[in-house]
């Protein structure tokens, strides 16, 4: 069998938009090197002055070099038949690929990597970089950064490496059409892959120092995991190539993953997590009686609030709904905090106060209005438990949300029967509740509430309420559920 080992020099702009300024490659039979190339190469674009500064690569050295299509035939010449061998494989054969493709032509080579050889043959090092492989391995690299002296570098490990695989099982099973080994990240070993399950979940990828750079959600875990893997963008291909673990919980259902997958976020804060990963501020709407025995509506950190009427992510959002409840229901501003060092609302002029705030309308009328309104925010705090799949057929897995605020989620033995709140709180698995919880749930229920109208047109399953008849004992305990939560109504969202 025939290698080549390549080294190639870029712009250094990412997998996308990276042009190669410099390769090497040496043809080796797998007993020595039996011919070499090497050339600089016009990136038709400049080079970054950092790269320059690590190459030693400038833009007038690659003036009249040749151009990638001026050479691309005879690359494909000197590596026919050959395995394409380099040290992070991934990298160099994505960029030369991309380079063929704008040429119209697909490159095509079986791929081995000297980074993931090095894992297996020589386990346990701190690092697998060039530059520290050969401290360990004590190979001398002569011109650092440039193709033909980390290509010769790579070719005295790959030798190393041939002699350590002394029966070439190693170098047999990372060739193996199906064995994967060519395209995983070089720090990720295949047993790790191998191992993660076709179910729902989350999943973590870990650097070599095991911290978490990326958290994602899946509904088949080891086919996401992978597709990381396959994506060419800058991004992907950065995060992979510092990925060197890849962990995952299980969570039974698509909707626990979502929800799961925003905790962790927010509590890791990955490098490579952009979205979910602000925790904003929560504002509460409270209720006060003043002196005069007016209620008074208003808004304020939730921190300092003990039992909010409703819960709100950003003052913006608080005082819109202020604003409109205040339309709504002929409330006064000024009671409702929305206009301060004023003695009449401005609304009294345009005559949508009714004169509260210029005692020309009544106490007890006034706060009629504000208990009704008040009754109106309270059917927003709805309480409900949504139940999924847990992880097992045995198991069942619930969600909890309580006067609008998500408590968390829980799971069961599938036989288990709920007959109170008590009951699932024993269970919860407590959660933090924020605008993007919110945004899960609220975009999960109207799915949900939209196939089961769906459903109901076809006369099959409605939305059930969870404290049936049949699961107590009388309507008495109905009426003590129903007390205990300030409801009448709590909702069971989910087919079961």
């Amino acid at each position: 069998m025939r290698y080549a080992i390549i080294d190639i020099e870029t712009t250094g702009m990412g997998v996308q938009g990276n042009k190669i300024t410099e390769i090497a490659i040496f043809i080796h039979d797998g007993a020595q090197v039996i011919a070499t190339y090497d050339t600089l190469i016009d990136p038709e674009c400049s080079i970054p002055y950092n790269i320059t500064q690590l190459t030693g690569i400038t833009n007038g050295m690659v003036q009249g070099a040749p151009k990638f299509y001026e050479v691309a035939k005879e690359i494909i010449d000197f590596t026919a038949d050959c395995v394409f061998v380099a040290h992070n494989v991934s990298f160099d054969y994505n960029v030369m690929h991309k380079e063929f493709n704008e040429l119209g032509f697909t490159f095509k080579r079986k791929k081995l990597c000297t980074i993931r050889l090095s894992r297996k043959l020589i386990p346990g090092l701190s690092s697998y970089s060039l530059g520290k492989m050969c401290v360990s391995q004590n190979i001398v690299i002569n011109n650092r950064h440039r193709a033909k002296g980390d290509a010769e570098a790579t070719v005295i490990l790959f030798d190393k490496l041939l002699a350590l695989d002394t029966d070439g099982a190693v170098f047999d099973s990372f060739l193996k059409p199906n064995s994967r080994q060519g395209t995983l990240p070089p720090l990720m070993s295949k047993e790790t892959v191998d191992k993660l399950p076709e179910l729902e979940g989350v999943y973590y990828f870990k650097n070599t120092e095991g911290e978490i750079i990326y958290v994602g959600k899946a509904n088949n875990i080891k086919q996401r995991v992978l597709s990381h893997f396959y994506d060419k963008k800058n991004k992907e291909v950065a995060m992979c190539m510092q990925t060197a673990d890849v962990t995952y919980e299980c969570t039974g259902s698509e909707l626990l993953a979502l929800l799961l997958e925003s905790a962790k976020i927010k509590h890791h804060f990955p490098q490579y997590n952009r979205a979910q990963r602000r925790v904003n501020e929560s504002y509460g709407l409270f209720r006060f009686e003043d002196r005069d025995g007016i209620i008074h509506l208003g808004v304020n950190r939730l921190k300092s609030i003990q039992k909010p009427l409703l819960k709100f992510y950003t003052t913006a959002e608080s005082r819109v709904f202020l604003e409109e409840l205040c339309e709504e229901y002929e409330l006064c501003p000024k009671y409702c905090h929305l206009q301060s060092n004023v003695s009449a609302c401005f609304h009294f002029q345009l005559k949508k106060c009714k004169g509260i705030c210029q005692k020309k309308e009544s106490v007890a009328a006034y706060n009629g209005r504000v208990k009704t309104a008040i009754d109106y925010v309270s059917k927003e705090n709805e309480t409900y438990v949504i139940t999924q799949k847990g992880r097992s057929k045995e198991e069942s897995a619930f969600v909890m949300v309580e006067k609008g605020v998500y408590k968390g989620f829980g799971y069961a033995a599938k036989n288990k029967v709920f007959t109170s709140l008590e009951e699932y709180r024993e269970l919860l698995i407590a959660q933090k509740d924020n605008r993007d919880i919110q945004r899960i749930l609220k975009s999960w229920k109207r799915t949900e509430e939209k196939m089961m109208e769906e459903e109901e047109e076809h006369s099959t399953i409605s939305l059930q309420k969870w404290w049936t008849t049949d699961d107590l004992e009388s309507e008495k305990n109905k009426e003590e559920i129903a007390k205990e939560v300030n409801l009448t109504n709590i909702g069971l969202f989910g087919l079961q």
